[in-house]
């Protein structure tokens, strides 16, 4: 029994001492490799220069390789956020050239406002009556309705019945006043009637609204005949309300019917001037 374990004791060793001889022999071929690729390395012959040359265009191009996801995610950062800052960049451009377009038409506006302001202003100074300047504010035409509404009331002394001129003729009377708005009711509203005196006949007649541009002269005697000259439509003031002498038209047949082609277009009302009263100076004329 002591036999066999002595060589079983034996085999074991032998195998170690094995095993450590080959470990020995391993490392000093190691070594040896090591110093061989050493010396190859130094040496200048022309087929271990062109190994080295491969060798290190391996190597190179496996690292090219292995870092492109990383140039890659760099280079696609790089892109997005210069695109975004493009964009960012474009869209500021568009709004303030979209700012530079809309102060521009607004100043076009303004000139237009200023200069349609101005020519009121003008005729202010040549009109007959102390007036009130005022702007339309809002617009209620429609077939049945022909009215505008401006930015003056009560407190501008604008008073109910007051006679509307747009560039020196009548366009309209008004008919609600409130503190700082009023109501005119044009000329062509199927509601408005004023007495009116035709020259040069001196003919009397009453302009009555029609619903259309162009109202109808009313009560005019049966032998009213037009004169070669152009009859043309003033204010007759038999209303005790209108002042007389305003200008309002000329008159046109359509269809035999007499209507009157109005000075103040009432499509193209935007300033008005609201006569308060009739000047002394002018009154004695």
């Amino acid at each position: 029994m002591s036999t066999s374990r002595d060589d079983f004791g034996i085999v074991i060793r032998s195998a170690l001492l094995q095993r450590g001889a080959k470990q020995k022999f391993s490392l000093f071929v190691l070594i040896l490799l090591s110093l061989f690729i050493f010396i190859l390395d130094n040496s200048n012959l022309k087929p271990i220069k062109i190994l080295r040359s491969l060798i290190n265009d391996g190597v190179y191009r496996i690292s090219a390789v292995s870092s492109s996801p990383i140039k890659f995610s760099g280079a696609s950062k790089d892109f997005f956020v210069k695109h975004i800052f493009t964009y960012q960049e474009n869209e500021r451009l568009r709004k303030e050239l979209e700012d530079l377009k809309s102060k521009d038409f607004q100043a076009s506006f303004l000139e237009v406002e200023n200069n349609k302001l101005q020519d009121v202003l003008e005729l202010e100074k040549k009109s007959p009556y102390s007036v009130v300047n005022a702007k339309v504010i809002l617009d209620k035409n429609s077939p049945y309705l022909n009215s505008v509404i401006i930015n003056k009331g009560s407190n501008s002394g604008i008073k109910l019945g007051m006679p509307v001129l747009n560039e020196g003729y009548l366009a309209g009377r008004i008919v609600e006043v409130n503190f700082v708005s009023s109501r005119i009711l044009l000329l062509n509203d199927l509601n408005s009637r004023i007495p009116v005196t035709i020259s040069p006949s001196g003919t009397q007649a009453i302009l009555s609204g029609i619903g259309k541009k162009e109202p109808s002269l009313e009560y005019l005697p049966d032998n009213f005949m037009l004169g070669e000259k152009e009859s043309l439509v003033f204010t007759s003031g038999k209303d005790g309300v209108l002042f007389p002498g305003i200008a309002v038209g000329k008159v046109v047949i359509d269809d035999n019917k007499k209507l009157v082609n109005l000075f103040a277009d009432p499509d193209q009302i935007n300033f008005v001037s609201v006569a308060l009263n009739q000047q002394e100076d002018s009154g004695a004329r």
